[in-house]
């Protein structure tokens, strides 16, 4: 095999070379990716990821399809806590990317709903706006369920405690925009 220069020709004979190279080319990647996941980063129209879901109304598309138009609401608004309110709609956090397809090609995502209320509180009885959820996966519907159009309903209504995560996957030619329509402290 004949090899544009010599380094190049020492690294293809040099096995533990190429898993260091592919180390750190990873490791980049994945500070690439936290980087874009912590801060929002967007290109265009289109969310490199996605960007965490504070507010009522939000249409965060995140590795949305060429071919997929979606609606793009107003930008978020910092949620309007009245002094001495325990928690908002805020305090709940949904992150959402996608995982391996099924064996069927099916893309797959995987949600985690987060409380992250700064005051200590348990919210209760949190509610998404989900549109037409469907999954072609199942998911238990204690953890989630559709309860009508646009109309979702987290943990069986029971509050998520301060500091706790909830999570599952879908399955679904796309993702679903989640955005929190009402909590209860």
């Amino acid at each position: 095999m004949n090899f544009p220069c010599d380094f190049c020709a020492s690294i293809m004979r040099s096995p533990s070379l190429r898993r260091r190279i592919a180390l750190v080319t990873a490791t980049y990647a994945v500070a690439i990716f936290m980087i874009a996941f912590h801060t929002g980063l967007r290109f265009g129209n289109r969310s490199l990821v996605l960007s965490p879901v504070t507010s009522e109304g939000s249409n965060n598309a995140s590795f949305s399809s060429p071919h997929r138009k979606l609606l793009h609401h107003a930008a978020e608004v910092e949620p309007e806590r009245i002094w001495g309110d325990k928690c908002s709609k805020s305090d709940i956090v949904i992150n959402q990317g996608p995982t391996e397809p099924l064996p069927n090609g099916i893309p797959t995502y995987t949600v985690e709903i987060m409380n992250v209320c700064i005051s200590g509180c348990d919210i209760g009885s949190i509610h998404l706006s989900c549109g037409w959820f469907s999954s072609a996966r199942l998911i238990n519907p204690r953890i989630f369920k559709r309860l009508r159009f646009n109309d979702c309903l987290v943990n069986d209504g029971n509050p998520l405690l301060n500091g706790r995560t909830i999570s599952f996957q879908y399955a679904n030619t796309f993702h679903y925009p989640l955005s929190v329509s009402s909590v209860i402290c």
